[in-house]
């Protein structure tokens, strides 16, 4: 499946978030509203918690049946593989980057191939 789910709310690029309208929200309600890895579009990038490291990441697909996102996630040696993460995980935004993990990602970002 290479839709988000059409559950999912719809995501605006231009400001980084999701599409919430006053008229459908309360001020409560969007307040209390908590970004999650399923609202996420197919394609868009993130920094993701590794088990030793921070990678960026890219969302590839939805596994609805199952509640979970297919994320591509780059390697250090150029290489990249697949991850599935549920899709209700939280999603932590720093500035215009949603993050998934816990920490501070800046200080353990993978360094990649310095060739290029």
């Amino acid at each position: 499946m290479h839709e988000r789910p059409p559950e999912a709310p719809a995501h605006d690029a231009t400001t980084g978030g999701l599409l919430l309208s006053a008229d459908t929200l309360s001020a409560d309600a969007a307040a209390a509203f908590a970004p999650t890895l399923g609202s996420l579009p197919v394609g868009a990038r993130l920094i993701l918690r590794c088990r030793a490291d921070w990678r960026t990441a890219t969302v590839a697909a939805f596994e609805a049946e199952l509640g979970r996102v297919v994320l591509n996630v780059a390697s250090p040696s150029g290489h990249t593989y697949r991850v599935r993460r549920p899709a209700d995980s939280p999603l932590a935004h720093d500035g215009h980057f949603p993050v998934l993990g816990q920490g501070s990602w800046r200080a353990g970002l993978a360094r990649y191939d310095v060739r290029w």
